[in-house]
Formats: structure tokens, sequence, C-alpha cells
């Protein structure tokens, strides 16, 4: 039986070759994992959700209702203990009071004249500065008007009762800052009830011819026919008999979209009764466009003509027509 050899697949040299090899490797990748050491400790940035995209700001709502303008200027006394609007009291204009009608639309002028920070707003609250009616403020009571600032709020009372405009920064009221407004029911010619009252009478033979002009103002904000309201000829009232033949044309004398219908509410843009439509929302007519329609006058009752465009009836866009 053979003695056992010992066989040798590598040499010390090789083998301290293989160790000088394994070494750099070591040496090499713990110099890069080194190097890149603030990356491995780094953490991935927080998912932050991006903010809301909040909707633009829609115009004031208009009133089909009279418009009063009133110009209120923020004073102090010279010990700055009393503040007012117009006047200190005991002068004449101090604190004016107004007096409306639901369904009337009420725009302030406001001036800070002072020398202290106010704000504006209009509350049904009888103390303190909750309850600001949303639309009506100018300036916050963190955020207020400086001197020789002003600014421009609208009120539009959708019910009766008292209302206080207020400046709204902290102990202001209590000094003086509050007026009032008196609210009271529309008129009866306003809370009419429109639409028929009555059976449509047949074709009477007699025809009438009206033309309206689109019109607007600079700002786009106020609508007309024939003129912006307070101009003489705006929205002509039209008095008709049942069964009277009813040519109606329009023309676009402005930038924006109109159309042209008779309805039964000046809200109800949708209805459009008599077959007296000129254009549609969806299809109006363009600026320098005209059209026509003629129709017969249904059954006797109060009713409106207006710019079926949604929102131009309450911008001014609308008119009385009444068949008797």
């Amino acid at each position: 039986m053979s003695e056992s050899q010992n066989v040798y697949r590598t040499s010390p040299a090789r083998a301290g070759k293989m160790m000088a090899i394994m070494l750099g490797i070591c040496i090499v990748g713990g110099a890069i994992f080194f190097a890149l050491w603030d990356y491995w400790i780094s953490e991935l940035p927080p998912v932050v959700k991006p903010p809301p995209v909040e909707p633009p700001p829609q115009p004031p709502e208009e009133s089909p209702g009279e418009t009063l303008t009133v110009d209120l200027l923020f004073i102090e006394s010279d010990d700055f203990i009393t503040m007012a609007f117009n006047a200190l009291p005991g002068e004449e204009g101090n604190n004016p009071t107004i007096n409306m009608k639901v369904g009337d639309k009420v725009i302030f002028n406001v001036e800070s004249s002072g020398i202290s920070l106010h704000a504006f707003g209009v509350t049904q609250e009888i103390e303190g500065t909750d309850g600001i009616i949303p639309g009506t403020e100018i300036g916050t009571a963190t955020q207020p008007m400086l001197n020789g600032e002003s600014g421009i709020s609208e009120f539009v009372p959708g019910e009766e009762g008292t209302y206080y405009y207020i400046c709204t920064v902290a102990g202001h009221r209590a000094q003086g800052m509050e007026g009032m407004i008196i609210v009271g029911p529309a008129d009866e010619t306003d809370a009419a009830v429109s639409g028929p009252t009555g059976e449509a009478a047949p074709p009477t033979g007699v025809s009438h011819e009206f033309e309206f002009d689109f019109v607007e103002s600079d700002d786009f904000r106020t609508f007309g026919f024939n003129g912006l309201e307070g101009d003489e000829g705006a929205n002509p009232e039209i008095r008709v008999k049942s069964g009277d033949e009813i040519t109606v044309t329009t023309v676009n004398t402005g930038i924006s979209f109109h159309s042209f219908g008779v309805v039964v509410e000046p809200t109800d843009y949708t209805n459009v009764i008599w077959d007296s439509a000129i254009g549609s929302p969806v299809n109006p007519l363009k600026g320098g466009e005209s059209g026509t329609t003629t129709f017969l006058a249904g059954a006797p009752g109060n009713y409106h003509y207006i710019c079926t465009v949604p929102g131009h009836a309450l911008q001014g866009m609308q008119g009385v027509l009444i068949v008797e």
C-alpha cells in the first residue's frame, strides 16, 4: 500500500497575489462606500401633495332691484377714543342709516383716512365682529386697510331685517364705527307673480316691431338692452295685447356672446316661451351679429325678455313684457 502524498494546487507566490488582489478590492470598495457616505445615510424626500387649486373668484351676485351707492369714510377723534363713519357722533352725517328693500343692492365706497388701521364688513350680529357676510369684506382684522387706502363692498340682502356695517378691527365697533342697514320687503310690483293670468287670445292681426341692441359696460360687469342701467331708453317696457304678433330684431353691439328669449322668470333662462329665441346659450350671437324672431303674444300676464346666456340677465340684460 503506497504512502499518501500532499498535492499542492497553488504556490505561496500565487496565494500572495490572490491576497493582494482581495485586499485591493476591499480598499477600493471601502473608499467608494465612505465617499458616498452622505448618500447612504440620506432619506428620500417626503411626498408632499400640491396645494389645492383655488377656483377663480366669481363676480359678485347682481341684484334685480335698485342699486344704492354709499360713500363711507373711517374717521377718528383726536384722542382716538371715538371712531365713526363720515362724522363723529353729534355731527351731521354720522354713521348714516341705509334703508333698502329685499333684492336691492348697496355699493359701499370705503376709504380709510385716519391713523388707525381699519377693515369693513356687513353683519346681522348686534355686537362684536362675528357673522360677517361673505363678499362684503374689505380687509380683515389681521390685514386691515392702511391710511389712504380704499375699497368697494357690495351687499344684496336676501331677507328682511336689520343689518350693520362695521369696522371689523377688534374694539372699533364698540368705539362707534357702526351703521344700520334696515331692509324692508320688496315692492309689490317686484313681488308680483310673473306668468300667465288667463287664456291666450286668438291672433289679433296687430303687429309690433322692436329692436334691441345688446350693450355692455367697459368693465363687462353691467349689461343692458339699448343702454345700461340709468341710461335713457335702457331695457324699455313693452306692452302688447294677447294674440298680437311681435317681431324682435337684436344686434350684438358688444364683445361678449349674447342670445335672446322671452321667459316667465328672469332667472330661468332655460325655458324660453312662444318660440321667441334668437340664438341660444350654446349658439349665441357673436359681436356684430344680429338676429330676428317673430312670435305671437300668449296669455295675459307679466313676462320678461332677457339675454339667455347664463348670468347676463342678472347683470342687467332683462326687461319687462306685459301682455294685456
